[in-house]
């Protein structure tokens, strides 16, 4: 945890336990305790399993801790929070609807008159390069320009804090390394919290204010390592001995788990 003494996100002693089909327990995460600052980006890297996705899942208020808790600007976080926006893997894009109206799905959840927003969601769909697809359907776009929707979607009711589960695994090396430009410009154009969950070390480098760096499961925090580089940064910034370095020691402290990442991560 840091000395941060008024942090928008803390996890205090976070704990998750899940029982198989025989009621044998798998423990997911143990003690996890972290402070996140108003407009932080942080990224989470670790093997598969060591609970990532679960602590994302608990903020969001999808799943309950077993044990610990976590706190949003000093007040208990129970179930679902509208000033979470989350960004999955997978776009999950109502095929049926329009890019607009699918941006605007948010709005029906939560029963506010789509006029109210729909300013906002052509907005958003301008900021991240999608004027003049309003009217196009998923299946028209590709996985790249998929995935920018579902982020305006996130984006779309102003939440503080955005949840985002490896949201560019699926794509190509080239638009990944786009999607990653992209996603820093939102997010210095919006100033949100951001947590990001990654399996490549270079992405979280590139992205993040820090990196936390988890052991295999039961998921445990190795490290929380500041990364010091100059913002906005560039692609060409993966190439410099600092980028490097703070590559190596993440790597560094996988490898004395027994975990080797593999090509996409290095």
């Amino acid at each position: 945890m840091t000395d941060n003494p008024s942090p928008l996100i803390r996890f205090e002693r976070l704990s998750k336990v899940y029982r198989t089909t025989a009621g044998e327990p798998i423990h997911a995460l143990d003690n996890f305790s972290l402070d996140m600052g108003k407009g932080e980006f942080l990224s989470i890297v670790g093997p598969s399993g060591c609970g990532k996705s679960t602590l994302l899942k608990i903020l969001a208020g999808l799943q309950p801790a077993t044990s610990g808790r976590i706190t949003l600007a000093g007040k208990p976080a129970a179930g679902p929070q509208s000033n979470i926006g989350v960004v999955f893997q997978e776009a999950t894009l109502l095929p049926w609807m329009s890019i607009l109206r699918n941006v605007l799905v948010p709005a029906d959840v939560a029963h506010i008159p789509r006029k109210q927003l729909e300013g906002r969601a052509r907005d958003l769909l301008k900021l991240v390069g999608l004027q003049g697809f309003e009217d196009k359907y998923p299946n028209e776009l590709s996985g790249g320009m998929q995935q920018r929707a579902a982020i305006c979607r996130a984006l779309l009711r102003e939440p503080e804090i955005m949840l985002m589960d490896e949201p560019f695994g699926a794509l190509d090396a080239l638009t990944r390394d786009f999607m990653n430009l992209e996603l820093q410009r939102i997010w210095q154009a919006q100033h949100n919290t951001v947590l990001f969950i990654t399996h490549s070390i270079p992405e979280a480098v590139l992205l993040s204010d820090r990196v936390v760096v988890m052991s295999p499961r039961p998921g445990r925090i190795l490290e929380a390592i500041t990364i010091d580089l100059p913002r906005p940064r560039t692609l060409a910034m993966i190439n410099s001995s600092e980028f490097g370095a703070y590559s190596n020691h993440i790597r560094d402290l996988l490898a004395q788990q027994g975990i080797v990442m593999g090509e996409e991560a290095a």
